[in-house]
């Protein structure tokens, strides 16, 4: 069992080497003579001879590979360093416009423009050195506000909140990089057994001789005719060294005839019988022998066709009636039904019974009057799933290679079935192949490379750094040692749970139930995460664009900032903190599947959010600049008296404008549809936060006093906050309109 190093189920006979062998340098799992450290003999003995030890062996060679330290960073990491530069320069380069233009009012604006009134406040060191202060501290408090802080919370909340959702659906995040990194996949490298395929050997088909000698395939024990049934169970069930426990578990023997037993399971008509004498399987028979007494009273062979059909003479037709006449025509059918099968990568193996004793010393059985019972098509068969998240995977622009051990058509059998191989462009390759292209060639190859068979852990490694070479962000799966060199050096390994620890030590996210459509989840939580940390970007930078706008501008009009430093020190938790817990919880949604994948370097912040980021930062900053430069606004607002400063109430509108329209414009940049409410249900605690927001801004609004600088407001006024907050909502809606329909043209 070579499983542990090939990932491969069926089980490899190796023979004696000849005098003159010579050992290839080149691993090969397929060499008939060569036997591997790690690997496990199931049956059979032999004397070996150590070849290579240590770091020359296959152990030897795939540790020296997983003791690299090349990590290279995700694709999030890649654009987030993007856009904290782009950040950055913006905060620094408007802080330090915003300090000069802060000076320039207090120096010449607030002066009238006056030189002799100019001098004489230069004159007095203090109004400078007060006006600078001032200034920088602005400059800080706006750089600070510049910087979204709240984006390592926003995606780590995220994340975390994903990977429980995530474990229910079978995948176990071990490194939290590799979710956003699963949903930028470009392409896929795929283990076939016990991914795409069940990982085990199953009986998929009893073809039996009825009906005067046309072949009748049956998927199933209850669709086989009750006599010829029992006649099957018996010779399945008397014929193994397997064993069926009370819950109706296989256990003991090896694949093949646990495969062969669990397709009778349970049999009382086997019960009905007593083995009187046992020849196991074994490699130059090729074939198991069991003489039986009791209701039956013959001997039951199961083994290779070319052993058993030849002997055979006759078959049990549907009634379990043993037909001589027009045998020849039978064979026919039986001959081009094991080459039919052959074709979908099935293994066949004769089922027969012979009325003659068995010699379990010599081993030998009569030459004729074989009676054929029927063949069983034996297969590590793809799973329903597997084809469904394949295509869905496909479809979200993901390429997939299937990476297997198997033989070529083997390979190509099974790629054909899980819909992997569908254009006469699609190239298959073997290990051989593979190995005589070099980089170049292979580059332009890849994009039309579907398969590789007989595949080496080398093989994989290589596939995994041309394509990060080409820039593309590589999955790769495995269960075996030999994968864990390629799943580490992938942007994302995908582990087996029923894989070797080595391997899932090498990955991301472990795999718990082995299966594909648990990647195509993967794969959708990772563009979710990716989508959540993109809303929570347009939210914050709108509000970021439009206070830098508002603290520039506002002192070249001499209106002095609107916003306290308290003031601004709460918006900003409103964009980092609470923003970041409002936008964590959004729902994995299947359309994120129908997007194109993005590309390592593409900018985090697309046109499309940039078009929405600028548009609500140029209300904000408009509706912002009429609250304070004109009376259309603050007529409705009361003079305030006493403690209470003159615009005390137009400036805690002001204050509260911005806040509310932060809370509408949430509604705007969690979903790209006009109905702002889509998929709400799925993120409830987006209003929670909200809600509390809301809560906290009344409180402030009431109690805040000198200290936050906020005056209870009257209904007249709470109406005027509103109104002007909500025309956010309209104007992006046509914004979206407008950008829709021109979608809808192209």
């Amino acid at each position: 069992d070579q499983a542990v190093l090939n990932g491969e189920s069926e089980e490899a006979r190796k023979t004696a080497a000849p005098a003159d062998f010579v050992q290839a340098e080149k691993i090969d799992f397929l060499d008939k003579h060569s036997v591997f450290r790690g690997t496990v003999v199931c049956s059979g003995n032999a004397e070996m001879r150590v070849t290579v030890v240590g770091d020359k062996s296959v152990y030897g060679k795939i540790a020296a590979e997983l003791g690299t330290d090349e990590e290279r960073d995700s694709p999030l990491k890649v654009k987030l360093q993007g856009l904290a530069n782009g950040i950055s320069k913006f905060g620094y380069i408007g802080g330090i416009a915003i300090a000069v233009a802060f000076i320039f009012q207090q120096i010449v604006i607030a002066n009238g423009f006056d030189g002799a009134r100019i001098a004489e406040y230069c004159a007095d060191w203090t109004n400078i050195l007060s006006a600078v202060v001032e200034a920088v501290i602005l400059a800080v408090t706006i750089i600070v506000m510049a910087v979204p802080e709240g984006l390592p919370l926003m995606i780590a909340i995220v994340s975390a909140l994903n990977m429980s959702k995530m474990l229910k659906d079978n995948v176990l995040v071990r490194k939290i990089a590799g979710i956003e990194t699963a949903g930028s996949l470009n392409i896929l490298f795929s283990d076939k057994t016990g991914t795409i395929t069940k990982g085990k050997l199953e009986a998929v088909v009893f073809s039996a001789s009825v009906n005067g000698g046309t072949a009748s395939d049956y998927k199933t024990l209850p669709d086989i005719p009750e006599k010829l049934r029992k006649i099957l169970a018996v010779s399945l069930a008397g014929n193994t060294t397997a064993v069926v426990n009370n819950n109706g578990d296989v256990l003991g023997g090896n694949a093949t005839e646990r495969a062969t037993l669990a397709f009778v399971g349970k049999s009382d008509v086997a019960d009905s019988v007593k083995q009187v004498s046992v020849l196991p399987f074994n490699s130059t028979n090729k074939y198991s022998a069991t003489e039986v007494k009791g209701k039956y009273n013959t001997t039951l062979i199961k083994g290779a066709p070319e052993k058993i059909l030849a002997k055979c003479d006759s078959y049990y037709d549907e009634n379990g009636e043993v037909q001589k006449l027009g045998f020849a025509e039978a064979a026919k059918s039986v001959e081009a039904k094991i080459n039919e099968l052959a074709g979908r990568a099935i293994r066949v193996i004769a089922v027969a019974t012979v009325d003659a004793p068995l010699d379990s010393e010599s081993g030998e059985l009569p030459d004729t009057n074989f009676t054929l019972v029927g063949i069983m098509g034996i297969r590590d068969e793809v799973r329903p799933e597997s084809i469904t998240a394949i295509e869905e995977v496909r479809r979200a622009g993901v390429q997939v290679v299937m990476i297997t051990g198997d033989r070529k058509d083997t390979a190509v059998a099974i790629a054909k079935e899980a819909n992997l191989l569908q254009n006469d462009t699609d190239i298959v390759l073997t290990s051989d192949e593979l190995q005589t292209l070099d980089d170049k060639k292979l580059k332009e190859m890849l994009p039309n490379i579907r398969v590789i068979s007989r595949a080496l852990p080398s093989d994989k490694s290589r596939l995994v750094r041309v394509s990060q070479e080409l820039n593309l962000v590589v999955g790769m799966t495995g269960d075996g040692v030999n994968d864990s060199p390629a799943l580490k050096k992938a942007d994302v390994g995908f582990a087996m749970g029923g894989g070797t620890e080595v391997a899932k030590e090498a990955s991301e996210i472990v795999i718990l139930d082995d299966n594909f459509s648990s990647i195509d989840k993967a794969i959708l939580y990772g563009r979710t995460i990716f989508n959540s940390i993109r809303k929570f970007i347009i939210f914050q930078l709108t509000i970021n664009v439009a206070a830098v706008l508002t603290s520039f501008v506002a002192p070249l009009f001499g209106i002095g900032h609107p916003l306290s430093i308290t003031q601004i020190l709460w918006i900003n938790l409103v964009m980092d903190t609470l923003a970041a817990l409002a936008f964590g919880g959004e729902p994995a949604l299947h359309r994120f599947m129908q997007e194109k994948p993005k590309k390592r370097d593409e900018p985090i912040v697309s046109k499309y959010m940039w078009s929405q980021i600028l548009t609500g930062a140029v209300v904000v900053f408009a509706i912002g600049m009429v609250y304070m430069l004109t009376d259309i606004v603050s007529r409705w607002f009361r003079v305030g008296e006493g403690a209470i400063p003159a615009n005390g109430y137009l400036l805690t509108g002001y204050f509260a404008f911005f806040i509310f329209a932060a809370v509408f414009n949430a509604f705007n940049a969690r979903t790209e549809k006009l109905n702002l409410f889509d998929n709400i249900g799925g993120n409830t605690g987006f209003l929670k936060v909200l809600g509390i927001i809301v809560i906290v801004q009344l409180v402030m609004t009431y109690v805040g006093g000198v200290v936050l600088k906020c005056y209870g407001l009257n209904a007249a006024e709470w109406v005027i906050v509103l109104a002007s907050a909500l025309l956010i909502v309209p104007v992006d809606l046509i914004r979206k309109a407008i950008i829709n329909a021109a979608k809808t043209d192209k």
